[in-house]
């Protein structure tokens, strides 16, 4: 990945933060996104204002911000070579509480942000006849849980799921890998947001009894950006989650 040109967004804090350190320190092109320049702007000085990464805040459900990303690229960098879809907000809510501004939100910031940036670098990716997508799912679209009810964000996801299919599948003939990766329960920030105090105490969820760390998603990013043979996939980074229980 040296010298190659790695687009993320949501990469002011947490996962996608990580995911921007990890590719930084294996030398490739960086450009970070945010809709907090605040946040934005402090991660990248957090991680040393390196030179071969710059940052545009902006809101990715709107066109525009994805269409600057490219072109912010391509002035600086000359190429595309890999997006990472991390941007996305996440939240349990009763299926009967949920309103239509509900669905508006997750589906404006985790659907139409993948699908606009998406939309943005195949053009380039297809000039190139090679590029890798990496989408943000979650493990819960095939793992549901009664006890968290999030009928709203994971129709979102699942529907990021089913698109990452249909890109592999329109696009493969052009040597444009597209593959999702579904998290389980990683330490970050969306924890304490989402109202779970404790983490940790989740760790029963995943067969090898604990959470995750936001590195190895990163470095399930990076090998999924270094594969020229994996495509149309749903990589569960989740430590079994999805595979069985503990009893």
């Amino acid at each position: 990945m040296k010298n190659k040109t790695v687009i993320i967004t949501g990469a002011s804090t947490g996962i996608g933060k990580e995911i921007a350190k990890y590719f930084i320190a294996h030398k490739s092109n960086v450009v970070m996104n945010s809709s907090n320049e605040e946040n934005l702007r402090k991660a990248y000085n957090e991680l040393g204002s390196p030179s071969n990464t710059i940052y545009l805040a902006g809101d990715i459900s709107k066109q525009e911000t994805s269409k600057k990303l490219v072109a912010l690229a391509l002035k600086k960098f000359k190429s595309i070579d890999v997006l990472i879809n991390n941007a996305g907000i996440f939240s349990p809510k009763p299926f009967l509480d949920v309103e239509e501004k509900d669905l508006d939100l997750y589906f404006n910031v985790n659907l139409k942000g993948t699908y606009f940036a998406t939309q943005a670098v195949i053009p380039k990716m297809v000039e190139q006849q090679n590029g890798s997508i990496i989408n943000m799912g979650t493990v819960l679209v095939d793992h549901a849980i009664d006890g968290f009810p999030a009928t709203a964000p994971l129709t979102s996801k699942g529907a990021i799921h089913a698109l990452t299919r249909q890109l592999a599948a329109e696009f493969g003939k052009q040597n444009i890998k597209v593959n999702t990766i579904a998290p389980g329960i990683i330490r970050s920030p969306l924890q304490s947001k989402i109202g779970i105090k404790d983490a940790d105490s989740l760790a029963g969820l995943h067969l090898l009894n604990r959470i995750g760390e936001t590195n190895e998603i990163a470095e399930a990013a990076y090998y999924l950006a270094t594969s020229n043979f994996i495509t149309g996939e749903t990589i569960n980074v989740a430590g079994g989650h999805t595979v069985g229980h503990a009893i």
